[in-house]
């Protein structure tokens, strides 16, 4: 079994914010986690600080290796940087190839 996991803090969702399966739209100083196992990723979002984990819609997602599930934890948090006016979720043009 291999698996991974990243994570970054710090990043302000704004204007869109971000789609969670949980809770809706989330807003404000946020945490992105990424869990990589067995060809598969995990994202979950928290507001910084809390214990609270919420999953990133369209999350878990398949994703062939370490390495591209790195990159895909880059391009949700390079996406939730950008303040899009629509919500961040995970789309398939975030998914790295296999």
């Amino acid at each position: 079994m291999s698996w991974a996991s990243w994570t970054t803090g710090g990043i302000y969702a704004g204007a869109g914010g971000v789609l969670t399966e949980e809770v809706g739209v989330i807003k404000g100083d946020l945490t992105v986690h990424t869990t990589w196992s067995d060809g598969e990723a995990q994202i979950a979002v928290q507001f910084s600080g809390s214990s609270d984990w919420f999953t990133l819609t369209g999350s878990p997602v398949p994703c062939p290796s370490e390495e591209a599930s790195r990159t895909l934890h880059q391009s949700v948090v390079e996406a939730v940087r950008a303040e899009a006016a629509a919500p961040v979720s995970l789309g398939q043009d975030m998914v790295p190839p296999a």
